[in-house]
């Protein structure tokens, strides 16, 4: 298989098995990275760095081969993600730096805008290929999930996944992860979420477990639907503001009576703070 070994996908399969939820953080800066790491090894659990591409964009490859150091140099499974590339120099720069050897563990080609599935798959398969080849497994998503953050495209039109149709897409994209629109969305919820459970459960009927299941849109869910999703079928959960908000105030705010290091040192545990409650809440603590 072209993914033996790999990171990410070794941990969500095993996540899917034995029934829990792995944190795929959003990491905008090294002292975030840190943070993530931080909690996991104090946790014993395995965890995603998320990197969106406005990020890797502003980082380029330092960054990235930082973040590949930092998991890599861990007593845990760590893994480094491409979250919501939708943009061909995006995909275009992260495959050209896995070229260099410089590599993400998964990446995720998002052509949810496109109109139809048909035009999802065509423009995500040159892609998902090219991947593969090295050695990178994809996520794509089945579906359009409403909303923007963080530099990624705002969509007004949100679109659920049509389980039917999920066998065919990732057969047809040639993709390994999966995130489905069940009423998630991108940002603030304006009102309580009414997550379609359901279409968990059929994407978990037509798969058995063997394609993982990433739930994205998950700014101020409760604690409950975290577990609820968990429980049908969800392993990979991306989480960005939930880490990032307190450790951008905590940031600031040490800052103006700190000194940098010690301010620095005080933000990256808020980080850390939030990523451990994670790890316990989606029952990865102590799964290292």
């Amino acid at each position: 298989m072209a993914f033996i070994g790999n990171r990410t996908l070794e941990m969500l399969y095993k996540a899917q098995r034995d029934g829990y939820g792995i944190l795929s953080q959003a990491c905008y800066d090294t002292n975030s990275v840190i943070a993530l790491i931080r909690a996991a090894e104090r946790c014993r659990s395995p965890a995603i760095v998320m990197i969106f591409p406005v990020t890797l964009m502003y980082g380029k490859g330092p960054f990235l081969q930082f973040c590949i150091t930092a998991a890599r140099e861990v007593s845990v499974p760590i893994s480094v993600h491409l979250d919501h590339a939708t943009d061909a120099e995006h995909l275009e720069l992260a495959l050209r730096l896995a070229e260099q050897g410089i590599k993400f563990d998964s990446i995720m080609v998002d052509a949810s805008h496109a109109d139809t599935d048909e035009e999802n798959i065509s423009i995500a398969r040159p892609y998902v290929d090219r991947a593969t080849k090295l050695r990178i497994p994809v996520e794509v998503e089945l579906g359009r999930l409403e909303g923007g953050e963080a530099g990624l495209r705002m969509i007004s039109d949100a679109k659920l996944t049509n389980p039917e149709k999920a066998k065919e897409f990732i057969e047809g994209t040639g993709a390994t992860i999966l995130a489905p629109s069940i009423g998630n969305l991108h940002g603030k919820y304006i009102n309580p979420p009414k997550f379609r459970q359901d279409i968990l459960q059929d994407l978990r009927n037509t798969f058995q477990d063997t394609v993982p299941i990433c739930l994205h849109g998950t700014d101020e869910l409760p604690d409950d639907l975290f577990r609820e999703c968990i429980r049908g079928g969800v392993s990979k959960i991306n989480v960005n503001s939930w880490a990032r908000d307190p450790y951008a105030k905590a940031l600031g705010e040490a800052l103006l009576t700190k000194p940098f290091p010690d301010a620095v040192d005080e933000a990256t545990e808020v980080f850390a703070a939030v990523c451990e409650r994670f790890y316990r809440l989606f029952g990865s603590a102590g799964k290292a």
